[in-house]
């Protein structure tokens, strides 16, 4: 199992490389140094919720959101697919999230045959 602080600054890095972005682009949108930020990703370093609050806020998502990735089991899972996926759709109507997601229901079921 990895260590929390390294968990969290992998979901760091996975949510701000979705959204393409450099290191020194997300500490300055969150008004952070850019070794600081490196430092939080790599896990080297604890992190404030001072810290957690700015970078949540400048990825645009929340507190829980970056929590979520732990599960109830604190058990590490790499989810940075599903968060590639789920950042592709965010953007995309309701509908056009409907349509993907009767892909992925069909394609599972061909898969499992």
């Amino acid at each position: 199992m990895k260590d929390t602080v390294k968990i969290i600054g992998d979901r760091i890095r996975n949510l701000r490389t979705s959204k393409g972005w450099s290191q020194e682009e997300l500490a300055h949108r969150a008004n952070l140094h850019p070794s600081h930020m490196g430092r939080l990703e790599r896990g080297e370093e604890n992190v404030t919720l001072e810290s957690l609050e700015k970078v949540t806020s400048a990825l645009g998502t929340t507190l829980e959101e970056l929590f979520r990735v732990l599960g109830n089991d604190s058990e590490y899972r790499d989810t940075s697919v599903l968060f590639s996926i789920i950042s592709k759709l965010n953007s995309r109507s309701v509908d056009d999230q409907k349509v993907v997601l009767k892909l992925i229901d069909d394609l599972i079921q061909w898969k499992d045959k």
